[in-house]
């Protein structure tokens, strides 16, 4: 028997008789871990959260929380059974309610529960929606009446919360704050939650483990970090789009070369065979920038990004290679102008890919 908190074993997702993503498996260990799932629209990720709700029933595998099956082949417990909240990207407010008798009819689902102590102002004041709770659905935004259905199922105080975009229609300029007050109300609470995203820093910021969904296949469930600095296919690599990929051959087991920028020497997360052709990953982090260096490369472009530049350039061989930059460094180089690598390139780590 397991003791994770939440199991999900070898899961066929469907929907409308159609299989959406194949032989899932995955686990939140602890109450009150965070799992983010990522990929593109259509995937399947809705569909995951439908089915461990108890609004789709599986053919193949098992869904077991705090050590009760809850769905398999041969079971099926009825979603009002289940004590698990799903917040569903649209809006799903009563639309004859006002936003506080909304959320209100929450607090009545396990209002006997005492263990999770939170009360109605507190999780209204870090939505910051209480300018609202006296306005009908049909009178506010589409972000503030998320937040209010994200208020409604944190007050019911869930096992498990699942999350469907909930912040995709909040304003950008209040997303980070608003994901900050999220992450707090959730540790606070220890709600064990599930959040389906689009966004990677998103998820990167409030996930404990993340997964990546392509292709009908559940590609990677990791740490946030190692996601993204250890991707384990191209096809994550392409997904993510936080870097590219340059051919390489390795030298020796701690060194490989390409045309272009020559020898980089750093930790192989995974070992090949030397004179192995293989793809390399660099990421904007990898290169450093150094004027005084006399290698030099073409910019064919600059991205400003508030704290950092990401500046695109041209190799020999007509690679693109992206290279972040501090705002303040003390000289700003326009497209065209040259631009100074440090060498020798050092990596922390090596990620390649046959």
């Amino acid at each position: 028997m397991s003791n994770n908190f939440l199991d999900v074993k070898n899961v066929n997702f469907r929907i409308g008789g159609k299989t959406k993503v194949k032989d899932v498996s995955f686990s939140i260990q602890n109450e009150g871990d965070i799992v983010c799932l990522l990929g593109p629209s259509g995937i399947g990720k809705t569909t995951i959260l439908r089915t461990i709700a108890g609004l789709e029933n599986i053919e193949k595998g098992s869904i077991d929380l705090k050590g009760k099956t809850l769905s398999s082949k041969n079971i099926h417990i009825e979603p009002e059974y289940r004590n698990i909240s799903l917040a569903f990207q649209e809006n799903s407010l009563f639309p004859h309610y006002s936003v506080e008798k909304n959320i209100l009819i929450g607090a009545e689902k396990n209002k006997e529960k005492k263990d999770k102590k939170i009360s109605f102002k507190e999780i209204v004041k870090l939505l910051d929606i209480e300018k609202i709770l006296n306005k009908f659905p049909h009178q506010i935004s589409a972000g503030e009446a998320q937040r209010a259905s994200l208020a409604r199922s944190l007050i019911s105080k869930p096992d498990l919360l699942l999350l469907d975009e909930p912040l995709s229609n909040v304003d950008q300029s209040f997303k980070e704050e608003i994901q900050v007050r999220l992450k707090k109300i959730l540790n606070k609470l220890k709600i064990s939650t599930i959040i389906v995203t689009h966004d990677s820093y998103e998820a990167f910021y409030l996930g404990s483990k993340c997964g990546i969904i392509l292709n009908q296949k559940l590609k990677q469930f990791d740490d946030p970090y190692k996601v993204y600095h250890f991707p384990n296919s191209i096809e994550v690599v392409n997904f993510l789009n936080r870097g590219i990929l340059i051919p390489a051959t390795i030298i020796d087991e701690n060194t490989l070369e390409n045309d272009d920028l020559g020898l980089i020497k750093g930790n192989f997360i995974q070992h090949f065979s030397i004179g192995s052709k293989v793809q390399l990953l660099l990421q904007p982090e990898d290169l450093e920038h150094d004027d005084s260096s006399n290698f030099k490369l073409d910019v064919v472009d600059r991205k400003f990004r508030g704290t950092n530049f990401i500046y695109t350039l041209k190799t020999h061989n007509n690679n693109l290679i992206p290279v972040l930059v501090h705002t303040h460094h003390h000289e700003q180089h326009e497209i065209n102008d040259k631009f100074g690598v440090k060498k020798p390139i050092t990596l922390e780590h090596i990620v390649c890919f046959k």
